[in-house]
């Protein structure tokens, strides 16, 4: 995850361009190796063994090691050495900006450095599977819409990065988080979550970008808007709040009453405490994540 939060980082400064960062995480795409990937060509789990241990990340929000482990598929020795053999991806992304001329090594190391300060991360080294740096950075980037965050906010954003990672793809960035007073729909997606208060997340579009949306998360090649499109847009928001759904109960004992999603293609989308915008930008349009309550 800090790639992306990397990228955020990089595009607020000014140092580089959106056209420099999708071209770079474009190449990341096609050359990152998954901890299945690794496990299967080092012949510790099969293709059958990895598909499962994917499929059982859309239902409980857990690393790929952690439930190949409970599966008896690997040991935790055999995880940790699999993730050694991996580099973490804003290492990569650094150097390939670097490769493409967008600065130079001596400007990386400031820049790694002077992002590790701003987040507060100075403390915290950069590996991997590290849970605190990466709330640590959540709950940075959340402070930008000068609200403090709830320990269920920050839950919920990481859920939702997490999400996006594993189900759409890892080439995104999120843009800088806007409180709204509205926001004028364009398509969407809406779901209702009822704790004490109701919380609503909204998935907010184009349709073209909807149709690529869709495409990669349900591995299927959609041409045009239809209702195999809106099934998958619905599915990934009921997916994201169901794992929510889970943490809460899990973790604070707190139950969450889940309501169908709710297309919605046209009005205006406000909260009567706040409502917050999270632009995901891919290489193929603008995603809006909203929150309003």
């Amino acid at each position: 995850m800090y790639t992306q939060f990397l990228g955020n980082y990089l595009l607020q400064r000014g140092i580089i361009t959106q056209e420099q960062l999708f071209a770079a995480m474009s190449r990341l795409s096609k050359t990152r190796l998954k901890l299945g990937t690794i496990a299967i060509t080092e012949g510790l789990m099969t293709a059958n063994e990895v598909d499962e241990c994917l499929f059982v990340q859309t239902r409980e929000d857990k690393r790929f090691g952690e439930i190949a482990v409970e599966r008896g598929y690997l040991t935790e020795e055999q995880v940790s050495s699999l993730i050694n053999k991996q580099t973490p991806d804003f290492i990569l992304l650094g150097q390939t900006l670097v490769e493409d001329g967008a600065f130079t090594n001596e400007d990386l190391e400031r820049i790694i450095f002077d992002y590790k300060n701003e987040s507060e991360l100075y403390d915290i080294s950069l590996d991997i599977e590290n849970q605190d740096a990466i709330a640590s950075i959540i709950e940075n980037y959340f402070k930008v819409t000068e609200t403090k965050p709830h320990k269920l906010n920050i839950m919920y954003l990481e859920l939702m990065f997490n999400s996006l990672i594993r189900f759409v793809g890892e080439d995104f960035t999120p843009l800088t988080p806007m409180v709204l007073d509205e926001y004028p729909i364009t398509f969407g997606v809406s779901q209702s979550l009822k704790t004490k208060y109701e919380h609503i997340t909204h998935i907010d579009t184009d349709r073209e970008t909807a149709i690529a949306f869709a495409s990669r998360y349900a591995n299927e090649e959609f041409t045009e808007f239809n209702e195999y499109v809106i099934a998958a847009l619905e599915d990934f928001l009921n997916l994201l709040n169901g794992l929510f759904v889970v943490n809460c109960s899990n973790q604070y004992s707190k139950s969450v009453e889940l309501a169908p999603p709710v297309v919605t293609e046209e009005g205006i989308l406000k909260g009567e405490n706040l409502c917050i915008d999270f632009p995901i930008i891919y290489s193929f349009g603008i995603v809006h994540i909203l929150f309003s309550y």
